[in-house]
Formats: structure tokens, C-alpha cells, sequence
């Protein structure tokens, strides 16, 4: 077990405890720990943007070893996006370096009186002057503070974190981010501009644990799912989505987007010089994207399909390097890609109906430097982009006329790249999710990928049926599983690209290795911990109040139906919609909840009952359910 740091911002204080065991075995560690910590000390009366809240980074127990992909970290606090529970997790080398310096989490409290970053070298944590790096860009302060410290490792928050933007980012690795929920406004909102990371030692390992992981490296480095995405990264995702209609295009008005072939994965290789990989990856998916030359000449990391959806097709933008240049901006001001994506395209939607003007902007649909400059004054929260830093849900109620109809979120939160009026199962994942609208809360991808042998190791007594990616029948069993094992994932520290997006290694393959490390697992026993850590979230949102009526799509996924046609190549490399594959499609919402409920333990106005809090371990908790 490793060390726990409190980080009193306020008064240039810190406590060093140990971890305790008993917390860290029943909630893992990472996303699960950090949940934990957040229910006991942040609660419903805190608001989001005071000293009040906490912020806390925390790698899990397999972060910085030599098991696969085991680079994940997690920053948690009480988002000022959504209001409630808000986590966001990354990658790169900045997690591992905090496991290897020993901790398990360090917890930031208060506020400082002027711009600080702090830097922990192993167990002596510093408090260093940071007004000299406040406005800078994350990777203009990040060069610095690596210079400034050689072998560190680096967090920093940008403009849109200092200007308490509610989808402001947290960035390491210069492209690494952990982007949901508005954490970087959290960071800005305690003066703090960087977290500063060097570590003189390595995570304990046994002969046993490096067998097994050595073993594993080997079983993700061969997987077929590994090899596609170190040839096109995410990018990859661009045809197949679009071809079956879970290609959201301009705010989820259609499901295809015209304009496909300028901006997929083939597209996107123009651009490529090199993969890049995170800690301890075999996969290696990222990769360096480079734009020689015009408006938007640049050089960065990615982008990934979130990304590549998020600056493209939603917004009705067919111009791939500018989509290129969007991300390195979102990752310079610390942004979120997903979100400031599902902003635009919102604003762009507003207009076109006749509820939003700016005597700066068209806001048409597809206007690739108008999509730049917007993201700039959301950052900046300049014009138009201060009313946009708010959120669609918010500026939606600011603008009123039926805006709230054109926002897409869930609890706050701009939806993810996925249609799920096409793929049934993410519409389902989507509403039910603890942060808000969220992909990788369940990942439920057994379907959609055609992962046929997990479908049937899992839910044989229902293969073929679970399959069928537009029935809604079974999609409720499915989250149920998933869900529980993207919370061993994130609570591991290790990448989901190794899990649940392409199965490489099982649960039990994952409780393997945490018991060669000392960690003591049966799979059951894993997957229990998987479920606590989702019920624990639920419960931070009951005591705010949340209930069934949180846990809804936007209309648009419920009243109007989309037509999936099939696609070919016509003119001027467009695509060109023919005869139709998939009619009338809508989310029928209810009845999936009904079944997740029932499937979860929890009542139909999905609430945990006292019954399933006892089951898990959880019997504290009873006193927060509704009276």
C-alpha cells in the first residue's frame, strides 16, 4: 500500500498518511478511491468553484508497472459542469510517475492566495510561485516546468481553466487529457496552474507479477484489435460509424455525414509522421500529426475519433486540417474536444432557428474558421464564447425559445460522438451514466464491434440476439456487465483499449495480476468491487438529489426518428445517400431503464435500496437514501 497526500492549498500545509487498506481492497483504487474520498468530504452544500471542494489526482495499483497499458491516472472532484460526481481520466507518463513516487492519490484542498504549482518529489511535496505561468499555454508551461525540473512529469491547466470554462481540461504529456467534467475550472478555481511530478524509484514488483504481466504485454502487443489501431489510431472508427449510422452530424440532426472521405482514417494518414505511446503500451495508438503548411499549419497528438467527430461532422465541417489544428488549440487552453465540439454545433443550431445571432460569427454549419475562432473565445470567454463556456445547458436556459430541445447532455454534460437512436446500447449508457453523458462509463462496444466470443463467454443463453446493435432487448444486461468492469479499469490504472474496447484480457485476467502484486482478487470478488465502486457514484448523486428523471436522453433521440441509408461515393469525394438500410429509428427509453434498474438492484426511480447497499458493503451509505 502507498501514501495518501492532503494538499492544503490555503495554508502551504501537507499531510502524509498511509493509504488504508481496508478503503483501497473494497474500492480498488484510482477512480474508486478518489469516489470514496469525494462522498466522505465533499457534500451536497459545496459548490463546485470553492475552496471548498476537493480535487484529487490518483493512479491505480496498476499504474506504472509492467502490466499492459497501465499508464491511466484519474482527477475527481465535484464538477462545476454538471453540478455532481465528475471524474475525468488520462494517460501519458504523469500517472505513473505519481505510483512510482508512492501515492495512491494526492488530495488538493483549499484555495491559494496567489497562482501556485506545486511539485512533489517522492515524499516532499513544495509550494512554488506560479504567477510568471499564469495565461500561458498547457504546452508552453509544461516545456518550462520540464526544464525547470529535469525528469519530471507534468499537469497544467490553460486559459480556459484559469477563466473557470466549465469544460476546462486538466493536460499531461502535452496531448494527454483528462478532459470531462470541467476539472481544469476546478484547478484554475484553487490557483493552481501545474502539478509538478518526479520520482526516484519504481512500484515495488515481485519475480510472480512480472511473469504474469510480461505474459499479458504479449497477449494485448498480438491482439488483432491492438494491430488496427497502431496502423490509423481511433481514426479507424471514421467509415465503419458513418456507414452504419452512428456518424452524429450536425447536433444530431442526421446520422451521416456527407463529407465523410475528407476526414477519415485514410484521409487523416496524409498527416501522419509517427506513432507515439503512452507508459508501458504496447499498443501504441497515438500518433503525431503534422499540418506543414496554411491557415492551420501545426503539429500534435491525434486526433482521436472523439475528436475528429466532435470539430468534423457534428459541426458539418469537411476541412481535416483544421479539425487538426482545433485539437492542438483544445489542448493548448485546456479544453475538452467532446464538449467544445457539442457547443459549437449547438450555437451553429441555435441560429439556424431563428434563436441566436452574433454580429461576429455567420454560425453557419461547416465554416472551418469560424469553428477556430470560436474556440479561442470560448477559451477566453470573449463574446459569444462567454455565453458558450457556460455549457449547453446552461446557455440553453439563458437563451430559452425551445434551446433546451438543441442541447445535447445528459446531467449537464455534452453528449459523447455516438448516435443512439442507431446504436441502442450507448443511448442506454449514455443516460445512466453517474458523470453525465459518457462513452466510456459502460463502453458497452460487444455488440457493435462484434466481439462474437466475449458475447457468448458472457450472455450465451442470448447470443445471437444481444448482437443486434438497434434492438433494445438485452442492452440493460449488457451495461450492467461492462459497467462494472470499466470501473476495474480505471480503478487498475490501466487502458480500456486493453479491456473493454477490444477484450484482450479478461477480469480475471486483470485479478491475476493485482494478486501477484499483492493485491488479493477472485474474479467475483473483482467484479463486486467494480459494482460498489458504481453504486458509491449513485449514491454521491442521490444525496444530490438525482434520481430516474436525471437519467434521460434530449428529446431529439426520443421524438424524432432517423432513416440509416446506404452510402456511395458520387461527386467531388462526396457521399451520397441512396436506398434505406434502417427506417424510423428512435430510443424507447423506459423500458431499457426499467430492466437496468431491476438488473442493478436498485428501485424504479433508480435509487440503490437499503438491501443491495448492504449486499455491497455499503451500509453507511443508508442513512443518504430519500426519506
Amino acid at each position: 500500500m502507498g501514501i495518501t497526500a492532503y494538499v492544503d492549498l490555503t495554508n502551504k500545509t501537507y499531510k502524509l498518511t498511509e493509504s488504508p487498506e481496508e478503503v483501497l481492497h473494497d474500492f480498488i483504487g484510482s477512480r474508486g478511491y478518489a469516489a470514496k474520498i469525494l462522498y466522505d468530504n465533499v457534500g451536497p452544500e459545496i459548490e463546485p468553484l470553492s475552496s471548498d471542494n476537493f480535487l484529487i489526482f490518483s493512479p491505480g495499483p496498476l499504474s506504472g508497472t509492467q502490466w499492459p497499458s497501465s499508464a491511466r491516472y484519474t482527477v475527481t472532484a465535484k464538477s462545476p459542469l454538471t453540478g455532481v460526481y465528475g471524474y475525468a481520466n488520462s494517460s501519458g507518463h504523469f500517472g505513473p510517475e505519481m505510483r512510482k513516487a508512492g501515492y495512491d492519490a494526492v488530495v488538493f484542498t483549499g484555495k491559494s492566495d496567489h497562482i501556485t504549482v506545486v511539485l512533489i518529489e517522492d515524499d516532499k511535496i513544495e509550494f512554488v510561485d506560479g504567477e510568471s505561468y499564469w495565461g500561458m499555454k498547457t504546452s508552453e508551461v509544461e516545456t518550462l516546468l520540464r526544464d525547470k525540473y529535469p525528469g519530471s512529469k507534468v499537469a497544467s491547466i490553460g486559459p480556459a481553466g484559469e477563466n473557470l470554462v466549465r469544460v476546462a481540461s486538466v493536460i499531461n504529456d502535452y496531448g494527454r487529457a483528462a478532459g470531462r467534467c470541467g476539472l481544469g475550472a476546478v484547478m484554475g478555481s484553487k490557483n493552481l496552474k501545474a502539478v509538478v511530478v518526479k520520482a526516484s524509484g519504481k512500484v515495488p514488483i515481485n519475480p510472480e507479477f512480472k511473469e504474469i504481466a510480461l505474459k499479458f504485454m504479449n497477449q494485448v502487443k498480438v491482439h488483432p484489435g491492438s494491430a488496427g489501431l497502431r496502423e490509423w489510431g481511433t481514426a479507424l472508427l471514421m467509415d465503419p460509424k458513418n456507414a452504419v449510422g452512428d456518424q452524429p452530424t450536425r447536433n444530431h440532426k442526421q446520422v451521416q455525414f456527407e463529407g465523410n472521405l475528407a476526414v477519415n482514417g485514410k484521409a487523416l494518414k496524409k498527416y501522419f509522421k509517427k506513432n507515439m505511446a503512452c507508459f508501458a503500451c504496447p499498443i501504441r495508438c497515438s500518433r503525431l500529426s503534422v499540418v506543414e503548411d496554411g491557415d492551420f499549419a501545426c503539429e500534435t497528438e491525434g486526433p482521436e475519433y472523439e475528436t475528429m467527430n466532435a470539430l468534423g461532422p457534428l459541426v458539418g465541417n469537411n476541412n481535416l486540417e483544421s479539425i487538426i489544428y482545433g485539437n492542438l488549440l483544445c489542448n493548448d487552453y485546456g479544453m475538452d474536444t467532446i464538449s467544445t465540439g457539442v457547443i459549437i454545433s449547438f450555437a451553429m443550431e441555435c441560429k439556424e432557428k431563428g434563436l441566436l445571432d452574433d454580429e461576429e460569427f455567420t454560425l453557419d454549419w461547416g465554416n472551418a474558421k469560424e469553428i477556430i475562432e470560436m474556440i479561442t473565445r470560448i477559451a477566453y470567454r470573449r463574446g459569444i464564447g462567454n455565453l458558450l463556456a457556460e455549457g449547453v445547458k446552461r446557455a440553453a436556459e439563458k437563451i430559452g425559445g425551445g434551446a433546451e430541445d438543441l442541447a445535447m447532455h445528459v446531467k449537464g454534460m455534452e453528449l459523447p460522438r455516438q448516435e443512439p437512436r442507431v446504436v441502442k446500447a450507448f443511448g442506454l449508457a449514455h443516460a445512466v451514466a453517474n458523470r453525465g453523458a459518457d462513452h466510456l462509463y459502460a463502453l458497452p462496444t460487444i455488440d457493435l464491434a462484434g466481439h462474437v466470443e466475449v458475447a457468448k463467454k458472457y450472455f450465451n443463453d442470448i447470443f445471437p440476439e444481444i448482437m443486434d446493435i438497434s434492438t433494445e432487448k438485452h442492452k440493460a444486461r449488457m451495461i450492467n456487465f461492462t459497467e462494472a468492469y470499466n470501473a476495474i479499469s480505471d480503478a487498475v490504472g490501466v487502458c480500456k483499449f486493453s479491456t473493454t474496447e477490444n477484450y484482450c484480457v479478461y477480469p480475471e485476467d486483470v485479478s491475476s495480476g493485482l494478486t501477484a502484486l499483492g493485491y488479493k482478487y477472485t474474479p467475483d470478488e473483482l467484479l463486486k468491487a467494480g459494482e460498489r465502486i458504481i453504486n458509491l457514484e449513485r449514491m454521491y448523486n442521490v444525496r444530490m438529489g438525482l434520481d430516474r428523471r436525471a437519467d434521460q436522453l434530449p428529446k431529439r433521440f426520443l421524438k424524432e426518428a432517423v432513416t440509416v441509408y446506404k452510402m456511395v461515393a458520387g461527386d467531388n469525394f462526396t457521399l451520397e445517400r441512396t436506398e434505406p438500410i434502417k427506417k424510423d429509428l428512435v430510443v424507447h427509453l423506459d423500458k431499457m431503464l426499467d430492466d437496468y434498474y431491476r438488473l442493478r438492484g436498485w428501485d424504479n426511480n433508480g435509487v440503490p435500496t437499503e438491501e443491495k447497499l448492504r449486499e455491497l458493503g455499503l451500509e453507511d451509505l443508508i442513512k443518504d437514501l430519500p426519506k
